[in-house]
């Protein structure tokens, strides 16, 4: 049955134009001046006297790979966008009145884990130094850490985990849903795949035959760019509507930039895996792992435990195997005595977004 458009208040959405001296020069050359979408609630602009004044509690929406603020709040067929489900919940009473900022994190490289890289640019600087500045200065929020949360899916949900732990002096609240977590089964059996779809933009073409091996099988440096990658990244980059094979390629190629760039290189490109053999490069893997949730825990336990809330849900279907990821993550704040609130629910890594009538109303209630 198709979604019926609401007829309670809805509230607005102002779109502002940020210029950043973050994200000027940043090494994708991606633009420095954004538009940034904030919706305000109904009641913003209604009251009199004292009660105009109101001030309210802010959450910042990081979306998932490949998508960007504006994703959040445009129109959407059978379904309700992020404001119009704020609306609904605050109608429905699940939750009360808050400001919702949708920053527009995109790359070149497709998409964001919203953390510092010299591979990709100061994104969390973007959000902390930058952002929250800005939106403090221009609605009327609770302008303090306290009142302030962060949440996403995806690559959101990373960053929202990441910033509850490294940025913790930021944000009150976090919820995270389907973050990526355990790299080990999140994102080291994707690279068997973008292997070969490197493949195809390898500086020789492969010949039937005997086999080399120290000849026809030797790159530059392991996990080096031999010229293929940046020949895959201005093919995608050319043309329109990239396929899935490339989607998840790039994705693969974005992480490597954003976990592990290389600032001695033009591209700033790394991979952990060698590009003939496929040979997990030990170094190279150890300095993904430095970035994962679960091995960050023991470090953050401190800053985590000063959250007013963590909330983490995925589904047991998940088909990037995350919830395996946020199972033992889970497990970790656990050991560390981090209170959480963990949820699973029958559901894949798609199609997921009515979960967020269990974390909005969370996190209004962490705040308030």
């Amino acid at each position: 049955m198709a979604l019926k458009r609401p007829k309670w208040p809805s509230g607005r959405v102002v779109t502002l134009e940020v210029t950043s001296k973050v994200l000027a020069d940043n090494p994708l050359g991606d633009p420095h001046v954004r538009e940034l979408d904030v919706w305000l609630p109904p009641g913003y602009d209604e009251g009199r006297g004292a009660g105009r004044g109101r001030r309210f509690p802010v959450l910042f929406d990081l979306v998932g790979f490949t998508g960007s603020g504006k994703s959040h709040t445009g129109w959407k067929n059978f379904d309700e966008n992020v404001p119009e489900r704020a609306a609904r919940l605050i109608a429905e009473r699940k939750m009360g009145p808050c400001i919702i900022v949708f920053p527009d994190c995109f790359t070149a490289l497709g998409g964001n884990q919203y953390i510092n890289s010299e591979g990709v640019g100061r994104y969390a600087d973007y959000l902390t130094r930058e952002l929250i500045p800005l939106v403090d200065r221009e609605f009327r929020t609770l302008a303090d850490r306290d009142h302030r949360g962060v949440f996403g899916k995806s690559s959101g949900g990373y960053g929202a985990l990441i910033h509850g732990m490294r940025y913790a002096r930021y944000w009150g609240a976090i919820a995270s849903h389907s973050g990526d977590a355990y790299f080990d089964f999140v994102y080291r059996c994707d690279w068997p795949q973008a292997l070969d779809e490197l493949a195809r933009y390898r500086p020789k073409p492969r010949r039937e035959g005997r086999v080399d091996p120290l000849r026809d099988l030797a790159t530059p440096e392991p996990g080096v760019d031999d010229g293929r990658i940046r020949r895959f990244l201005e093919r995608v980059w050319r043309k329109p509507n990239p396929s899935g094979a490339e989607i998840h390629c790039l994705m693969s190629i974005a992480m490597a930039a954003t976990y592990d760039p290389d600032p001695r290189r033009p591209d700033r490109i790394r991979v952990p895996f060698d590009l003939e053999t496929g040979e997990l490069i030990p170094e190279r893997w150890r300095r993904w792992l430095r970035h994962d949730p679960v091995n960050l825990v023991a470090r953050y336990a401190k800053e985590l435990k000063t959250l007013r809330g963590i909330f983490i849900d995925c589904g047991w279907r998940d088909q990037y195997r995350i919830h395996y990821g946020t199972r033992l993550l889970s497990k970790r704040l656990a050991e560390h005595g981090v209170p959480h609130v963990y949820e699973e629910f029958d559901g894949t890594h798609s199609g997921i977004d009515h979960r967020m009538d269990r974390s909005l109303p969370f996190l209004y209630r962490a705040l308030s």
